[in-house]
């Protein structure tokens, strides 16, 4: 899972490579100096400037990110002009069933078909099963559901249809977030599409700080991080124990500085252009509790799931049992989403399992404001909350990055051995140092967007900490476009 398949291999256009470096320039340029004032023009530019950027992963697969576009395009218009509110049924069925029936078939065909096989093994059967060599289109999960959410909320009337084909298509491909969100919405992102946009200033330098941000997270926390983790979850039956902890912690870093780090250059960009995406990551591993983690993580996806799926099934109107049942729902087809392996179904578990003692105890909305408000350190008992909330999750961090459950259950099986309590004879001090500066400066923003928001500063303050930053990319960065891990999904 973790050897970038074909699919993944082109890194023409990552937003940590020179070629990303020379595009994006190129498109700003002649958004706001050759088509300025005239936003029709403007979309259509960004809108082929997106259908170029994905192209350049793999042109073939642009095809099918049109017909999606089309789909639901029609789809949508369909459903409002529908009389009947069969015939507008209809319509979204249709839509939502070729839609998940292509993320079905390119995500998950071989996941089943090796699934029955050894289910029918374990009764004895046994049968030759075709799997395929499918390539999987970089972001179908993400711009599949943001066609999902548009048709959905047309259907509830929540948004009219968008007329103007080109300004939809937009919506759906929009460069900054095609490949890995975050997921938009409709309700967001097309009035913001079809409104004239004006440049300013503040806008923009606060989206480059964010772009900033995002490659230190990204070039100098997790591209550090991710040797010594692929070492360790590699040789996972010869490392004593206090190292697989080591192992299990660092890699909670690599994911979060990879995925926290190219949401940030992408609603960066975007902010370049005028247009907010919807916030992806709010500091998460500040939480208190579980609850707040899933506020604070992946919050489109979270959100997603929570609108269309855990709400529809009921919410939290019924009783107990059936809190209980779609909560595990909602956590579960989450796993299921980031990949067809049953580690990623028992990480979405162990989740819904964490979740479970405050859902009974009624404490899941607890914790809704900032930690440590106003004060310069948190009160023990917060300490200890997120101390305990970090170690919850590094554990169900195992099995996200295991290559499978025998793999997985091993890795925590050398866990609980003597060694536990030696100390390694390698400790990455530079690794720990990067990621102690990454959360001191994330802890004094906590309150802001960003963790390079410091415009309240001091002017000297502010200029040694965009400098710092600077050099520790300059000095520890790897410049090899390492590719993000979520581009897996």
């Amino acid at each position: 899972m973790w050897g970038f398949s074909s699919r993944t291999s082109r890194k023409f256009m990552l937003f940590n490579s020179i070629s990303f470096a020379i595009f994006l320039p190129i498109v700003f340029f002649l958004y706001w100096f050759v088509f300025r004032n005239k936003f029709r023009l403007q979309n259509i530019m960004l809108l082929a400037a997106s259908f170029f950027f994905y192209a350049c992963w793999d042109w073939r697969f642009l095809f099918l990110l049109m017909f999606s576009i089309v789909l639901d395009y029609v789809s949508g218009l369909k459903i409002e002009k529908s009389s009947t509110k069969s015939s507008a049924k209809f319509w979204l069925t249709l839509s939502i069933g070729i839609n998940l029936g292509f993320l079905g078939f390119f995500k998950y065909y071989n996941f089943f078909a090796e699934s029955f096989a050894e289910l029918l093994a374990g009764f004895g059967f046994k049968v030759s099963v075709w799997t395929l060599q499918i390539i999987l289109p970089v972001g179908i999960s993400f711009y599949t559901f943001h066609g999902l959410s548009y048709i959905i909320d047309v259907y509830k009337k929540r948004i009219a249809a968008e007329k103007s084909f080109f300004e939809y298509a937009l919506f759906v491909s929009y460069f900054p977030l095609l490949v890995a969100g975050p997921i938009e919405r409709a309700t967001h992102l097309l009035p913001q599409v079809k409104t004239p946009r004006f440049f300013k200033y503040e806008d923009a330098a606060d989206g480059m700080r964010q772009i900033l941000w995002g490659l230190f997270k990204k070039m100098v926390i997790a591209d550090n991080c991710a040797p010594i983790v692929n070492e360790i979850f590699s040789n996972y039956e010869h490392e004593p124990a206090s190292r697989l902890v080591m192992g299990a912690v660092l890699f909670a870093f690599q994911i979060y500085g990879d995925f926290s780090g190219y949401s940030d250059i992408a609603l960066g960009t975007s902010r370049l252009f005028g247009i907010r995406l919807l916030r992806n990551f709010a500091y998460p591993y500040f939480s208190r509790d579980i609850a707040e983690f899933w506020r604070r993580w992946h919050i489109s996806l979270s959100s997603w799931f929570r609108d269309y799926l855990y709400i529809p099934l009921g919410g939290s109107k019924g009783g107990m049992w059936m809190k209980i049942r779609n909560t595990f729902i909602i956590f579960l087809v989450s796993g299921f989403w980031h990949g067809a392996n049953w580690t990623f179904i028992v990480w979405g578990g162990l989740n819904a399992l964490f979740f479970l003692p405050l859902l009974i105890r009624e404490k899941n909305r607890h914790h809704l404001e900032t930690v440590a408000m106003g004060k310069l350190i948190p009160t023990f008992r917060d300490a200890f909350s997120i101390l305990l909330t970090f170690a919850l999750t590094c554990f169900a961090w195992i099995f996200f990055r295991a290559e499978n459950m025998t793999s997985a259950l091993a890795y925590i099986r050398n866990i609980f051995s003597e060694s536990l309590f030696t100390i390694p004879k390698s400790l990455p001090f530079k690794e720990f140092f990067l990621i102690g500066v990454m959360l001191i400066l994330e802890w004094f923003n906590r309150t802001q967007e960003h963790g390079l928001e410091v415009e309240r500063y001091h002017v000297w303050l502010r200029r040694f900490i965009y400098a710092a930053v600077i050099y520790l990319i300059i000095r520890y960065a790897n410049f090899g476009s390492n590719e993000f891990i979520y581009f897996q999904f």
